[in-house]
């Protein structure tokens, strides 16, 4: 079966990368919680920056390939294999969410937009962002907000 698009490459990669792709997120979150509103603001325009890891892949893949077509048309046509096999990888991670380079950037710590829009969204709720509950009454517990927002993002 083909894996959903926002969890395949998650559901790809080893449970323990996970782990500290998840861990590194956490203390994210807790430094900028003691570190407040600026810390945040800081945080949020970081991850707006950050490469996920589908561009990760598309700049290898594209890197490779332009390099082994111009190898092959100037050095030997065997180079051209290098491009063949560069778009089955692409092919195979389109379908799999899996290629030989993404356990790589995956230990390297690069993650997936809905891993990075995990961290924005409870960022943005331990900022105040999602204050009114959906009752209309304001929420005192922002904790309570952040891990609530995490859950929901998670499903």
């Amino acid at each position: 079966m083909i894996p959903a698009t926002a969890t395949r490459v998650s559901e790809a990669t080893d449970d323990q990368v996970n782990a500290q792709i998840s861990q590194e997120m956490e203390r994210n979150i807790a430094c900028c919680a003691a570190g407040g509103g600026p810390a945040i603001r800081r945080r949020l325009e970081e991850l707006d920056r950050e490469w996920d890891i589908e561009r990760t892949l598309e700049l290898n893949a594209a890197t490779i390939g332009l390099t082994s077509l111009i190898l092959g048309t100037t050095v030997s046509r065997k180079w051209l294999l290098l491009t063949g096999t560069v778009l089955a990888f692409l092919t195979q991670h389109a379908v799999q969410g899996w290629c030989p380079p993404v356990p790589i950037f995956r230990r390297l710590g690069f993650r997936t937009e809905t891993e990075i829009n995990e961290e924005r969204y409870a960022l943005k709720a331990l900022r105040g962002d999602f204050h009114l509950a959906a009752d209309g009454n304001q929420s005192s517990n922002h904790r309570d907000e952040v891990t609530n927002v995490l859950e929901a993002v998670r499903r």
